[in-house]
């Protein structure tokens, strides 16, 4: 196909930086890029092959050497604030973390302080509604412009529409039959799912591993504490007010285990670390499904992945 470039190396598309290339591949620059999605994805079903969008790479474990489909790069960048209403604008590929830092610094607005250091794309944020210490995308998104590829249709979804649930959105859940292109947020009001006075900035600078990684990797389980703590009356409760998934990670003993080139951070528990260099996917994968069979071992507890593992399945 005349758009597509074959046999990309799409490596450095991930933080984790395992080798991996692409079958076909193309980057969406301008709004006029966005008119070739529908010739793509028609190609893709014609021809029995996968389709992936992707952003900034930062909640991406590619599990594969090749990948056998179109890999679709959104590059759209541009946003603007309106300080008298105190509404943002912002374009899918736009990096949440230096939007919040402008904000900050520039407009006085604070209310999104939290996402500052936050990796990763607005796209990515309300993909995967992105939250951090008790504040969510959802909490201030109004609107997106989405296009519904499987009718090549542009859409306005409103907060209804979007079905966020913790650490997911529509877009996920029915993926890849959404493109997401604009995103409008109401800044006017704090709405946090709990009140923190966590240093954000502090913590991501001193309690967070700096290496070739994705963050978190598993979502923190909900379940109730004092029933946990009853049935392991060895362990200290300490501060946690909720679960949280380095918590069993680390009382299981793996804290900085390492299967080759892949390892859990010795800082971090629930930071699964690449190497960068000599890691593949396949040492990530293993130390990924060592960390969930130990931890339901243990605790009787499931592990469920926040990064997304992409495969050819």
């Amino acid at each position: 196909m005349k758009y597509l470039q074959d046999n990309v190396d799409i490596t450095h598309l991930s933080n984790f930086k395992t080798p991996a290339v692409a079958r076909y591949y193309f980057e969406i620059n301008t709004i006029e890029d966005l008119e070739k999605l529908p010739s793509i994805y028609s190609f893709t079903k014609e021809n029995n092959l996968n389709f992936l969008c992707i952003w900034w790479g930062t909640n991406l474990l590619f599990a594969f050497d090749v990948y056998e489909g179109v890999i679709i790069k959104n590059n759209l960048k541009w946003w603007k604030y309106e300080p008298g209403s105190q509404q943002l604008e912002a374009y899918s590929s736009e990096p949440i973390r230096e939007i919040a830092q402008v904000l900050e610094t520039d407009d006085g607005q604070e209310l999104w302080h939290r996402f500052i250091w936050l990796p990763g794309s607005i796209w990515g944020a309300v993909f995967g509604n992105a939250g951090c210490f008790g504040l969510e995308i959802q909490n201030n998104f109004l609107e997106a412009d989405v296009i519904d590829l499987k009718k090549w249709k542009l859409k306005k979804f409103g907060i209804d529409d979007m079905d966020f649930s913790y650490r997911s959105s529509i877009l996920k859940k029915k993926f890849p039959r959404y493109f997401l292109v604009r995103v409008r947020f109401d800044l006017s009001e704090k709405k946090e799912k709990y009140h923190s006075d966590v240093d954000n900035i502090y913590f991501r600078e001193h309690k967070q591993p700096k290496w070739n990684s994705c963050g978190s990797f598993f979502k923190n389980p909900k379940i109730d504490l004092d029933t946990f703590f009853e049935k392991n009356p060895n362990l200290e409760r300490g501060w946690l007010k909720s679960m949280s998934a380095w918590y069993l990670i680390e009382n299981s003993g793996l804290k900085w285990h390492q299967i080759w080139w892949a390892f859990l951070s010795d800082q971090h528990a629930n930071f699964l670390m690449s190497d960068g260099e000599t890691c593949t996917h396949n040492d990530l994968v293993n130390l990924i499904e060592l960390a969930q069979d130990t931890v339901k071992k243990r605790f009787d507890i499931d592990l469920e992945n926040e990064v997304r593992i992409i495969t050819n399945q």
